[in-house]
């Protein structure tokens, strides 16, 4: 059986430190960040590129779930909207697939610390604490990273 892990969290919550090393620590695993899949200049967001970046994240997932050998299929995303992750989770080949649906949460200032210490701007640390009141509603495990380091969050998402 192939595992999906859909990892989300707000900005600057250490989505993606978490994601490469547990790319690391699973056998036969691969790692997309869906950041990658929407790396424009400029940025723009509209319906069309919300539906792109959408189709580019769920083709190179499918293609990762259909390659013999992959194992571990692991995806992290600021995905804030039970919506976003409903999008994802209906356009995947999902027979013989396990989805694990995490959402990294932790304080208010462990947030700040952790964007202050990435050198993120005001404007980015607000709309960060805005998406983490939203992750508390979602239909995901919430895993709370304000007191974990790197690997006693991995072996939470690993059980």
């Amino acid at each position: 059986m192939k595992h999906v892990y859909l990892i989300g969290g707000p900005m600057g919550i250490g989505k993606s430190t978490i994601c490469n090393q547990l790319n690391q620590d699973l056998d036969h695993s691969v790692f997309l960040d869906g950041d990658w899949c929407w790396n424009m200049d400029p940025f723009i967001v509209n319906q069309d590129t919300k539906n792109m970046v959408l189709d580019n994240i769920t083709h190179c997932l499918n293609n990762f779930i259909h390659t013999p050998g992959i194992e571990n299929i692991i995806f992290c995303w600021v995905m804030h909207k039970q919506d976003i992750i409903d999008k994802i989770i209906q356009k995947l080949d999902t027979e013989g697939v396990d989805i694990h649906l995490i959402s990294l949460i932790c304080e208010e200032e462990e947030l700040i610390k952790r964007m202050l210490i990435d050198r993120r701007d005001n404007q980015t640390i607000r709309k960060s604490l805005q998406y983490l009141e939203l992750y508390k509603d979602l239909d995901t495990q919430k895993i709370d990273v304000t007191t974990l380091d790197v690997q006693k969050t991995i072996d939470k998402i690993k059980r």
